[in-house]
């Protein structure tokens, strides 16, 4: 959430911004609430001070045996349009917070002004190159199908459509990428946490999915709860309404979890495989860190989730995001890419981003600073680390042969009891 004396005083600069994102979204209505609570706010000062003004004068008449009832009466009428005042001060303050909740971040200076995603710039190539395949190399689900380590029609027959079942050695094989994710960044320095898969409302608005995002969630019915739609969920929402110490920053969280999405705007897209599932699992990342140093953290997130791929030997891209295709709360955003032989063409498994402090606003997460002692939002980062259906099936195309088998990864041996071939059991 943005800071509403900011977009005040900066009005320019946030439509500027704003008009980069390719958001229509106008102002106006913000600011004549905000205008209207402020001259309702000096009111309401004003009534107060004149009320405890007159209660002592009152006090000191009663002492003196003097009347006070034309008095008390003013000052019921002054109370009355105080509690009057403070309920329409409660009312413009939900509509304000109403507007704001859906006005996404500012982009960082530094990010690719665009429209769509073929605005995106290239950062840097990954290590590992693209292999020479002497076939045709087959996509993922074609692969893991004859393989008979994933079922779609079986996952289509228990829950419906963009669901998958994985068998055996495909099941194993997805537990080892979860197991080797978290290994690593644990050894890298991040605390592991095993959160709720299910969160409030309030905790879905702190990291900005509502408003905004309602469509794209699954909700209880009965309840105020939401199945997550990535770990960032919870992990973010560890320190809500906490002051943290500045020594101990930055804080450095890493969880598996399941993630849940509807994908209601998908219609038609990536039908077949594992790329855009409403189940999937996930190993995710985030950060919490001072004003100064969250964008050197951001690229030492991008940094320990390119590691994975590295170390999995999986062609890959880092793509910095142009401020059109910047998610919601992101200032500035970074994609890690996967090069698909069998689809021929990149796909994101990892989105790493900084969202300065706007999460933090919204979920009132501040430190404090040793030398002034004073208090200042934090900001939250975060990004995969990695999406595992998508490692899964880059997995398979990258490391597919031509007797139709998939050799693992050998990082991975030491978690499938050093298996190297997946073949047809």
């Amino acid at each position: 959430m943005l800071d509403l004396k900011f977009i005040r005083e900066n009005i320019k600069k946030v439509n500027k911004g704003l008009k980069q994102r390719e958001e229509k979204i106008s102002l106006d209505e913000l600011l004549q609430l905000d205008s209207e609570r402020r001259k309702m706010l000096v009111e309401v000062e004003d009534l107060k001070y004149r009320r405890n003004k007159t209660s002592e004068e009152i006090g000191k008449l009663k002492r003196e045996g003097k009347e006070v009832k034309e008095l008390i009466g003013e000052m019921h009428k002054v109370s009355e349009r105080i509690r009057e005042l403070d309920e329409k001060l409660k009312e413009l303050q939900e509509k304000t917070r109403s507007l704001l909740l859906v006005i996404p971040n500012l982009p960082h200076e530094s990010v690719p002004v665009g429209k769509t995603p073929k605005d995106n710039k290239v950062v840097r190539d990954g290590k590992p190159r693209k292999k020479k395949f002497n076939f045709e190399p087959r996509e993922h689900w074609e692969v893991g199908e004859s393989l008979g380590i994933l079922d779609f029609p079986l996952a289509s027959r228990i829950s419906g459509t963009r669901f998958a079942l994985l068998r055996g050695k495909g099941a194993r094989l997805e537990r080892a990428l979860i197991n080797f994710m978290l290994d690593l960044q644990t050894k890298r320095g991040y605390k592991e946490v095993l959160p709720p898969f299910m969160v409030s409302g309030e905790s879905m608005i702190g990291t900005g999915q509502l408003p905004k995002f309602s469509i794209e969630l699954y909700k209880c019915k009965d309840d105020d709860l939401y199945l997550i739609p990535t770990g960032e969920v919870p992990l973010t929402n560890l320190h809500k309404n906490q002051i943290l110490k500045e020594k101990d920053l930055p804080l450095n969280y890493v969880a598996y979890t399941p993630c849940f999405r509807r994908e209601a705007g998908s219609y038609g897209k990536d039908t077949k495989g594992l790329i855009r599932n409403h189940q999937f699992n996930k190993v995710e990342l985030v950060k919490f860190t001072s004003p100064e140093d969250s964008y050197g953290e951001l690229e030492v997130l991008v940094s320990d989730a390119e590691k994975v791929l590295e170390l999995l030997e999986i062609p890959y891209r880092v793509v910095a995001l142009c401020t059109g295709d910047l998610g919601f709360g992101a200032a500035k955003t970074y994609d890690l890419e996967v090069w698909m032989p069998g689809e021929n063409k990149w796909r994101e498994v990892s989105s790493c981003g900084n969202f300065t402090d706007f999460q933090a606003r919204r979920m009132n997460i501040k430190y404090k600073k040793e030398r002034t002692g004073t208090l200042e939002y934090v900001h939250t980062l975060n990004g995969s680390g990695l999406a595992i259906g998508r490692t899964f099936a880059a997995i398979l195309e990258n490391n597919q042969t031509e007797k139709g088998t998939v050799v693992i990864p050998k990082v991975l041996q030491p978690y499938m009891d050093g298996l190297e071939i997946i073949d047809r059991d």
